[in-house]
């Protein structure tokens, strides 16, 4: 539960304009993929899992972006 929701989006914003290396960014996901598997969620069970709602949003994206393109 978040109990500063100001201090978060704070943190959110000042993040966001910081440009991140490739080490920097490395360093962030492993970091966050170890929290994962500290707190049981990481690896999933089954790869394929969502896979299907995957594949919708690419679709989506990927017609935006040829309309876009269009106009």
């Amino acid at each position: 539960m978040i109990k500063d929701p100001q201090a978060l989006k704070e943190f959110e914003n000042n993040f966001r304009r910081e440009k991140l290396s490739y080490d920097k960014s490395l360093k962030i996901f492993e970091s966050m993929w170890k929290e994962g598997v500290r707190l049981g969620v990481l690896p999933p069970k089954d790869e394929l899992e969502g896979i299907e709602v995957d594949i919708k949003v690419a679709a989506v994206l990927n017609s935006c972006l040829k309309k876009s393109w269009l106009e």
